[in-house]
C-alpha cells in the first residue's frame, strides 16, 4: 500500500484501539478523521498535544470530526494514558509499525548523538469521502490542535 498522497482516497485500514475497538478507516465514511502520530505515552511533548487536542474536542465533533492518536506503545499503555488524561478519543496501538509506515512516519532521528528510527509526529486530515485533505509532519506542538481545527473548518 502506497502511503496516502493529497486529494486521494486514502487506503483503508484496520488497527486495535484502546475500549476493545478496532478502528477501520472505511467505517469512518461521513466523518472527517484527524489522525496524529506520536513517539510515546506519557511523555510532556506526546501528552500537551493529546491535551490539546482533548480540549477542543467538542469543537471538532462538531466539525463532524473524529480524532485518533497513534503510536507504537501498547494498548495497555495507552489505556493508561487515555485514562489518566481523560482523553475523550481513541488512541490506535500500532506495535508493529504498519501504520506508521504506512503514512511514512517513521524515520531517522537523534537524540544526544544517538540514531534511532522513530515516529516523526505527524497528523493527517481525512475528509468525509475518505481522501487526505491536508497533512503535517514535523509538528510542534503549541498551536498544532488550533491549527487543525481551523484546517478541518475549511474543508468541503
Amino acid at each position: 500500500m502506497s502511503a496516502p498522497q493529497l486529494n486521494r482516497v486514502v487506503g483503508n485500514f484496520k488497527a486495535a484501539a484502546t475500549r476493545n475497538k478496532t478502528i477501520e478507516l472505511k467505517e469512518l465514511r461521513g466523518q472527517n478523521v484527524v489522525i496524529y502520530f506520536y513517539p510515546k505515552d506519557s511523555t510532556p511533548g506526546c501528552t500537551l498535544e493529546g491535551q490539546d487536542f482533548r480540549d477542543l474536542h467538542a469543537r471538532f465533533r462538531r466539525q463532524n470530526t473524529v480524532i485518533l492518536g497513534v503510536s507504537r506503545d501498547s494498548l495497555a499503555s495507552h489505556e493508561k494514558f487515555r485514562d489518566k488524561q481523560s482523553f475523550p478519543f481513541d488512541l490506535i496501538s500500532d506495535p508493529d509499525e504498519k501504520l506508521c509506515k504506512h503514512f511514512d512516519v517513521i524515520h531517522e532521528k537523534t537524540l544526544y548523538g544517538r540514531k534511532f528510527m522513530g515516529v516523526v509526529r505527524s497528523t493527517f486530515l481525512i475528509d468525509s469521502a475518505g481522501k487526505l485533505r491536508a497533512e503535517w509532519r514535523n509538528v510542534k506542538v503549541k498551536g498544532h490542535a488550533e491549527e487543525v481545527l481551523q484546517a478541518v473548518k475549511a474543508v468541503d
